[in-house]
C-alpha cells in the first residue's frame, strides 16, 4: 500500500532508528515538555482564576478531584499508549497495512470508550465523593465539576488517542500547536464564565469541556488532511481484530497500572480531606504547581517508550539499550534541576494561585517533601516506558501495584496511622517511588537478554 506523503508530513515524522540518539530524543521530548506546561497552565488558569474569584471552597471543590477523575479515567487512556506502542512498533517495521489497522481501531475505540467513561462518570460523581469523604463546604461544587466534566470524554478520549498516534511517528509539534489554540479557549472562557458571569465551579468546568473539543477537532482534523502513513479515513474506522488484541495487550495493564496509582492516590486524597478545606485546597495547589516538574519529566517516559518501540520493531537492540540509559540520564537532571528551583521558589509560586497564609502554609508541607525527591518518579516512569516498548505490560503493572500502590496503602493504615500528620503522609511517595524504580530496574536487567535477543541486528 503507498500513500503519497506532503512535506509538511514528511518534516513532522522522525525516523528514530537512525542518526545520533541523545538530540533526536531532546527534539522529540522538547514539545512534548512545552504541551504537557501548557496544559498545565492552563489547568492552572482554573485553579488560579476560582481560587481568586471565587474563594476558598470553589478552590478546593475543582483542586479535589485529579484523583477521582485519574481514577475513572487512566484504566482507558491506558489503551492510549497500547496504541502508541503498536503504530510506532509497525512504523519503526515499516508493515504500514497492520499501522493503519491499529490506527483506526484507536480511534473507533477512543468514541465508544468516550461515551461509555462520559455516561458512568456523570452518574457515579456524587456517590464516589461521598466515599472519599469530601467535606461538605466542597463536595456540591466537586459533583457539578465532575459531572460537567465527564460530559467532555468523548472528546478528551479522542484527541488523547489522535495525538498518541502523532507521537509514534515522532511527530510531537503539531499535537502542541493544537493544544496552544484549545488553551487559549479555555483561558478565555475562564475569564469570561466565572469573573463576568459568576459561575465559579460550573464556568471553570465547561471552560475544560469546551477546550476539549477545540483540540479533538483540530486533532482528528489533522490526521485527516495528511497525506501519509497515518492518513485518517473515516470510511475505515472499524476495530481490527488483531489490532485491537495487541493494543489491549500493551496498553489494557499500562491503564491498570494508571488507576492502580489513582487508587492509592485516592486514599491519600481522602487522608488529606480529613484535614479540612484548607489543607485541600494547599494540597490541590501544590499538587498543581508540582505538575509542572512531572510533565518535563514524564515526556522522557514518552521519548524512551516511543524510541524502544520503533527500534524494537526495526531490529536495533543495541539502539533500544541506549534509549534507556539517555532518557534516565535526562529525567534526573530535569526533575533535580526543576524539582530544587520549584522548591526554592515556593511561596511565590503558591500565592499566585491564592492569597491565604493558611492555604499557603498547608501547600508548602506538601512541596518540602515531594518536590526534591520527584527525580525518582520520573527514573520509576522511564522504566515503565522502557519496558513497555519491548512489549513487557504485564509486568511492570504488577510491580507497581506492589511496589507503589500496596506501599502507600500500607504505609497509610500502619506508618500514617500511628503518626497522623501531612509530613508522614506525604513521605508515602518518594519511599514508594525509590522502591518501585529499584524494582523495575531489576525486572528490566533480568528480561533485557532474553527481549532484545529475539530481534535482529538488521531492519
Amino acid at each position: 500500500m503507498r500513500f503519497r506523503k506532503d512535506r509538511k508530513a514528511a518534516r513532522a515524522e522522525m525516523d528514530m532508528t537512525s542518526g545520533p540518539l541523545l538530540p533526536k530524543i531532546l527534539s522529540f521530548s522538547g514539545p512534548l515538555i512545552l504541551t504537557g506546561i501548557l496544559q498545565l497552565l492552563y489547568n492552572a488558569a482554573d485553579v488560579i482564576v476560582v481560587g481568586n474569584f471565587a474563594g476558598h471552597e470553589a478552590l478546593a471543590a475543582v483542586s479535589s478531584t485529579g484523583s477521582l477523575i485519574n481514577l475513572l479515567v487512566n484504566v482507558f487512556m491506558g489503551l492510549s499508549v497500547g496504541a502508541s506502542v503498536v503504530v510506532a512498533r509497525n512504523y519503526g517495521a515499516r508493515d504500514i497495512i497492520a499501522m493503519r489497522k491499529a490506527e483506526h481501531t484507536a480511534i473507533t475505540v477512543a468514541l465508544f470508550m468516550g461515551i461509555g467513561v462520559g455516561i458512568f462518570g456523570f452518574l457515579a460523581a456524587r456517590p464516589l465523593l461521598q466515599m472519599m469523604e469530601s467535606p461538605e463546604d466542597v463536595i456540591d461544587g466537586a459533583a457539578l465539576y465532575v459531572r460537567i466534566y465527564f460530559l467532555g470524554m468523548p472528546a478528551n478520549m479522542l484527541y488523547n488517542f489522535g495525538a498518541a498516534i502523532l507521537r509514534a511517528v515522532g511527530d510531537t509539534k503539531r499535537p502542541l500547536y493544537y493544544l496552544m489554540i484549545s488553551g487559549l479557549v479555555n483561558v478565555l472562557l475562564n475569564l469570561l464564565l466565572v469573573i463576568v458571569f459568576h459561575m465559579s465551579v460550573a464556568g471553570v468546568a465547561i471552560a475544560t469541556v469546551a477546550s476539549q473539543v477545540v483540540s479533538m477537532v483540530l486533532v482528528l482534523f489533522c490526521l485527516i488532511r495528511t497525506h501519509g502513513v497515518i492518513h485518517l479515513s473515516l470510511p475505515e474506522c472499524r476495530v481490527d481484530g488483531k489490532s485491537l488484541r495487541e493494543i489491549i495487550r500493551i496498553g489494557l495493564p499500562a491503564g491498570l497500572q494508571g488507576s492502580l496509582f489513582s487508587i492509592s492516590n485516592v486514599l491519600i486524597q481522602s487522608s488529606v480531606n480529613s484535614f479540612g478545606s484548607l489543607v485541600v485546597a494547599g494540597n490541590g495547589v501544590a499538587s498543581n504547581i508540582e505538575g509542572f516538574v512531572y510533565t518535563a519529566m514524564n515526556a522522557q517516559h514518552q521519548a524512551d517508550m516511543t524510541f524502544a518501540s520503533q527500534n524494537y520493531g526495526a531490529g536495533k537492540p543495541d539502539r533500544v539499550r541506549k534509549t534507556l540509559w539517555c532518557c534516565l540520564g535526562t529525567v534526573t537532571v530535569i526533575g533535580l534541576v526543576m524539582g530544587l528551583s520549584f522548591y526554592a521558589l515556593g511561596k511565590p509560586l503558591m500565592s499566585l494561585y491564592n492569597s491565604d497564609e493558611r492555604v499557603i502554609a498547608n501547600g508548602l508541607i506538601r512541596m518540602g517533601v515531594i518536590l526534591p525527591t520527584y527525580f525518582l518518579c520520573g527514573q520509576m516512569d522511564v522504566m515503565v516506558g522502557q519496558l513497555r516498548g519491548i512489549g513487557y505490560s504485564v509486568m511492570p503493572m504488577i510491580v507497581s501495584l506492589t511496589g507503589a500502590c500496596l506501599l502507600r496503602i500500607v504505609w497509610i493504615l500502619t506508618v500514617f496511622a500511628a503518626n497522623h500528620d501531612l509530613v508522614t503522609l506525604y513521605l508515602s511517595y518518594p519511599v514508594s517511588w525509590f522502591v518501585t524504580f529499584a524494582a523495575h530496574m531489576a525486572c528490566y536487567l533480568a528480561v533485557e537478554k532474553k527481549a532484545l535477543g529475539k530481534i535482529s541486528q538488521t531492519v
